[in-house]
């Protein structure tokens, strides 16, 4: 008898590896929350929910402690860096990274296709 989906296991790859593949796919770059807009590391530019577009998102759970709990976002800019954010997933989710990804999410409802609009450098 051939074994049916709910029999096979299926291992999810931890943070570290999954980080290597989306950065070996050209997402390098690593950025921050900060309040209404992210910050990146690479070129100080700041960039609003407008600016940006989350190509793809990555959840983990620690294997005995729901804790290790993380979500590694992909992202993409309107000027053309690609790049990271990580956060803690559950209770200690950074509230600035929330807030952000719910204004990203509801722009991009608003909007069908995408306004780029400049950023600013950060001083």
């Amino acid at each position: 008898m051939k074994p049916i989906a709910s029999d096979r296991l299926t291992e999810m790859p931890d943070i570290i590896t999954c980080l290597k593949k989306v950065q070996d796919r050209g997402f390098t770059d690593q950025f921050q929350a900060k309040g209404n807009y992210l910050y990146c590391l690479d070129n100080n530019r700041i960039y609003y929910p407008e600016d940006i577009i989350v190509v793809n998102y990555y959840r983990f759970e620690g294997p005995s402690n729901p804790d290790d709990m993380a979500i590694l976002y992909a992202i993409a800019t309107f000027d053309g860096r690609k790049g990271t954010l990580i956060d803690a997933y559950g209770y200690y989710a950074c509230e600035e990274v929330g807030d952000f990804m719910i204004a990203v999410e509801n722009i991009h409802k608003k909007m069908p296709t995408h306004n780029w609009q400049p950023v600013v450098p950060v001083e």
